[in-house]
C-alpha cells in the first residue's frame, strides 16, 4: 500500500479545507512545489494534487502551480478538481501528469468518462466521494441517490485505471477512515482502490494496510499538522508487507 500525500491548491497555494468548506482554509505553503519537495524527501512515490478552485468552477484553474509540482517531483502525479473537458485532460497529460482524476462527471456525464477512458487508457481515475454510502458531487455540495459501490463497478466497466474513494464525513476531521466502507469498495472491484478521508494516526494507517489489495491511501491534514510522520508511516507499511 502506497502512502500518498495530498496537495490541495487554492489561489496557487497549498492549503487544506475543513470538510470541503471554502471559508475554512488553512494555508500551508505559498509555493506548492515546496510541499512536493518535502514529501519526496520523506519517501513519497505518488502525489495527489487537487485543484480546489477548479472543483468549484468546473474548469482547470491552477495549471501553473501543477506544472511547478510536476517539475520538482520525480514520482507519479495525479491531478483532480473540476476536470470536465477533454482539452483539460490533454493539457494535464501533456504537462507530464500521470493520471487525471474525474469526479462530478462520473455521475453526470458517464458517456464522457467512457470516451476519455478509450482515448487515454490507464490514465483516468474515478474519484468517488461518498457520504453514508451515497455519491456526493460538485465539490461535495450535492448528494445523489447513486450508491458508491454501484458507481465503482460501472467505472471499472468503463475502463478507469482505478478508484479514489473518499468518505467526505471523515475528510479533514482527523476522526479516522471509514474502514468498512473502504473495504467494501476494494472487494467490489478488481482495479486499484485508493482510500481517502479521515486518516489521522499511525493506527489508521495500520488498519488500512490490513485491507487486502488496497492500493494506496491519501493523507492530507495529518501529515501537515504533524499527527502523522510520512517517513515513519511509509516504513510501517513496508514492514507490514
Amino acid at each position: 500500500m502506497k502512502i500518498i500525500p495530498a496537495i490541495d491548491l487554492k489561489d496557487g497555494k497549498c492549503v487544506r479545507l475543513r470538510q470541503g468548506k471554502f471559508d475554512e482554509v488553512t494555508v500551508y505553503y505559498d509555493n506548492p512545489e515546496e510541499a512536493a519537495l518535502r514529501w519526496q524527501a520523506e519517501g513519497a512515490e505518488v502525489l495527489h494534487v487537487v485543484d480546489l478552485d477548479g472543483a468549484k468552477q468546473g474548469r482547470l484553474s491552477n495549471l501553473s502551480s501543477i506544472k511547478k509540482i510536476r517539475e520538482v517531483f520525480h514520482g507519479a502525479v495525479e491531478v483532480g478538481g473540476g476536470i470536465r473537458k477533454i482539452e483539460d485532460i490533454e493539457l494535464l497529460l501533456n504537462s507530464g501528469i500521470d493520471r487525471v482524476v474525474l469526479g462530478t462527471v462520473l455521475a453526470h456525464n458517464p458517456d464522457f468518462v467512457k470516451e476519455v477512458c478509450k482515448i487515454f487508457p490507464e490514465r483516468i481515475v474515478a474519484g468517488i466521494d461518498a457520504k453514508d454510502g451515497f455519491v456526493a458531487v460538485k465539490g461535495w455540495v450535492e448528494l445523489t441517490e447513486l450508491k458508491a459501490a454501484e458507481l465503482a463497478l460501472r467505472m471499472q466497466d468503463y475502463g478507469v485505471w482505478g478508484i479514489i474513494y473518499t468518505d467526505i464525513s471523515r475528510d479533514g476531521m482527523l476522526t479516522g477512515p471509514n474502514i468498512d466502507a473502504t473495504k467494501a469498495i476494494v472487494e467490489a472491484v478488481n482495479i486499484p482502490v485508493i482510500a481517502s478521508g479521515g486518516v489521522s494516526s499511525m493506527e489508521d494507517i495500520k488498519k488500512l494496510a490490513e485491507i487486502e489489495k488496497l492500493w494506496g491511501v491519501i493523507t492530507g491534514k495529518a501529515i501537515y499538522s504533524g499527527a502523522i510522520n510520512l517517513k515513519e508511516a511509509i516504513e510501517l507499511v513496508n514492514a507490514i508487507k
